[in-house]
């Protein structure tokens, strides 16, 4: 697409050195930067109802000011400056954001556009306490118990505050490298909701953050982090969990040739999955993958990625190529695999030594696994599970986060600020960029 930049934008942003220089921002909330976008072109105006869009430069210097409607478009090839962007309110004076369509995104606050290699970075500077609203309703179906909602809303402030990187180009991801951040589009009534209900509230251990991660479903029993991870967090422990109403609770995946095949493209053909280890909960620690040429020593993680599964609470067995025994993937508990009983009892380490394809035997090899995700934290089909039976939302993060508190951030910034001639990181950890 031909770049529609306003002449003054172009005419300006020649020899301006890349830096961070907006608005002075509240003290009293904290902004994330939140990559929203990696791609060769993109497209942006200013959300209706507004007064235009304003474009400025590096070091908050206006450029231009697009009418109402005006929409910019900008390819890598052709662009190597900074730039930012920001909606103007309707109404003079007006402390409304009507935010920023950024293709077929809708954000509130403002954003960042800068060059990486061969691609256009698009930052969101964005308030904590209006960046919530859309991961809750991004993470968690908003119609979920308002408990549910708030215990989501205080785990994701907690992890944000927690991955703030000040000499990175940005603090979190908008995917689930980081949590799941839709824009506007996300955002609910009961959403907002919970995080107004919950408003600064964050959870800390030892009078630091914690990480406060999260996932979909356990399968059963969550996991302590030293089990998968190199540390093992004080509050991350494993945990029973209540979330035998997920459709991940149990699953099965048929794993045939092709899939096996592309999985691990190295070995030819795959001869054997081997499981050497797993955790006290049966999730898979490190596995061997034999075949024709050669083996693969893998983490329980890699295994998963190659071959797409929901989680690593998983075993493999050899099943008839029968369609009443091939599950699909995404199972729901009331049709469970195997005969499980509720809930199942933890899975064996699973050894197939030499799955070899045998002469007309019409067999292939199944994974029959628990759970979606890493397994470590709060369950979010569990919180649901906990707040249906009336749980409060500071029980089910107490449940998931053991031996944490429940506290404000500013009185955590408060007690990091640092006392004269000592080191400023703590507090300007908590405290929001300028």
């Amino acid at each position: 697409m031909p770049h529609r930049a306003h002449p003054r934008v172009i005419a300006l942003v020649a020899g301006i050195c890349a830096a961070v220089a907006v608005a002075p921002l509240r003290a009293a909330e904290p902004w994330l930067r939140v990559l929203v976008l990696e791609a060769p072109s993109l497209r942006v105006r200013a959300a209706e109802p507004s007064g235009g869009l304003r474009v400025l430069d590096g070091r908050g210097q206006q450029l231009g000011l697009e009418p109402p409607g005006a929409e910019l478009r900008f390819e890598a090839r052709r662009q190597d400056k900074e730039l930012w962007f920001e909606a103007v309110p309707q109404a003079q004076g007006s402390n409304r954001d009507p935010g920023l369509w950024l293709g077929q995104r809708h954000y509130r606050g403002r954003l960042q556009l800068r060059r990486q290699g061969p691609q256009l970075q698009v930052v969101n500077h964005v308030p904590v306490e209006t960046y919530l609203p859309s991961v809750v309703g991004s993470e968690m179906p908003a119609s979920w118990p308002v408990a549910a909602l708030k215990a989501q809303a205080v785990a994701a402030r907690t992890y944000a505050l927690k991955a703030r990187k000040p000499a990175s180009a940005f603090d979190l991801k908008a995917t689930v490298a980081s949590q799941v951040y839709k824009g506007v589009e996300a955002e609910t009534a009961s959403t907002w909701g919970a995080v107004n209900q919950t408003r600064g509230l964050v959870l800390t251990f030892n009078n630091a953050l914690i990480d406060a991660v999260f996932h979909s479903s356990s399968g059963g029993s969550t996991e302590s982090s030293g089990d998968l991870w190199i540390r093992q967090m004080p509050y991350l422990v494993s945990v029973p969990d209540f979330d035998q109403a997920s459709p991940v609770h149990q699953w099965s995946k048929a794993l045939d040739g092709p899939l096996l095949k592309r999985a691990f493209p190295e070995l030819d053909q795959v001869l054997a999955i081997e499981v050497l280890s797993t955790t006290r909960t049966g999730r898979v620690k490190q596995a061997r993958v034999v075949g024709r040429g050669g083996q693969l020593l893998l983490s329980g993680a890699q295994l998963r990625s190659r071959l797409g599964l929901r989680s690593t609470w998983v075993r493999f067995e050899l099943a008839p190529t029968r369609p009443s025994r091939v599950e699909p993937l995404g199972l729901t508990a009331s049709h469970a695999p195997l005969g499980w009983p509720s809930p199942p009892p933890p899975l064996p380490a699973f050894s197939l030594p030499q799955a070899r394809p045998l002469p007309g035997a019409a067999v292939q090899l199944v994974a029959v696994g628990r759970g979606y995700g890493h397994g470590i934290g709060m369950s979010q089909w569990g919180a649901m599970a906990m707040a249906q039976r009336g749980e409060s939302f500071d029980a089910i993060l107490r449940h998931y986060y053991r031996g944490v508190q429940l506290e404000s951030y500013g009185a955590l910034a408060r007690r990091a600020r640092p006392q004269p001639g000592s080191k400023p990181e703590a507090w300007q950890a908590m405290a929001p960029r300028l």
